[in-house]
């Protein structure tokens, strides 16, 4: 699986790269600046890409503006962003392209390799990856949860972190049924329509923190 890696810390970079290569990836390419990632992005078409959202020249957004002009240009374009804090306007900026195959770690997620190695593989896949905390910050952001019922924003939260309705209903001790019957509940209150894409499932999490 090829894989471009865009972050300007030299020891990251390499860390991330022999990390990678010592999984099988194959890393065709690193960026260390964001002033080229979108034309390197749509010149090299990787598998799948780990970005910083922080790069040179300004370290603000370079990342995440070059992985979004990318993928407007190549659709779907699968993109796993990293970022050293939680950052509310990145997460919902990047989780709103309905095409999927896009993620959002914190940092501190590359140390669990396995669980790192799993986001990319997932991302590559074409899925949604949402960093915990990301989700757990951005619900307690909200001043009012009413519209949910205690259980449905149990499920949002669970599903938000990409487990399935089986892993679902084992961390909640319910059957999967009942959990098919919040997920219906909740994407109705979201005004979310049936869709056959779990990328629906993140998007009810941002339609929420939007409603």
């Amino acid at each position: 699986m090829r894989v471009l890696i865009a972050e300007d810390q030299l020891l990251l970079r390499d860390g991330l790269s022999r990390m990678l290569t010592a999984y099988g990836f194959d890393v065709v390419a690193t960026v260390d600046d964001g002033s080229r990632l979108a034309e390197t992005l749509v010149s090299v078409r990787p598998d799948v890409a780990v970005v910083d959202v922080r790069l040179p020249p300004t370290f603000s957004d370079e990342g995440l503006r070059a992985s979004i002009a990318a993928r407007a240009e190549v659709p779907g374009l699968p993109v796993l962003i990293l970022s050293q804090y939680v950052e509310r306007l990145y997460a919902r900026e990047l989780l709103s392209d309905r095409a999927g195959a896009v993620g959002y770690l914190l940092k501190d997620r590359v140390g669990d390799v396995r669980q790192f190695i799993d986001a990319v593989h997932q991302v590559a896949a074409g899925g949604t990856v949402m960093d915990p905390e990301v989700v757990a910050q951005l619900l307690r952001q909200r001043d009012t949860l009413a519209t949910l019922t205690p259980r449905e924003r149990d499920v949002l939260r669970l599903m938000a972190e990409g487990r399935s309705n089986a892993a679902i209903a084992a961390r909640m001790v319910v059957t999967e049924k009942a959990v098919s019957n919040h997920i219906n509940a909740l994407f109705a209150k979201l005004g979310l329509p049936p869709s056959g894409s779990d990328h629906r499932r993140v998007l009810a999490v941002l339609a929420y923190l939007d409603h």
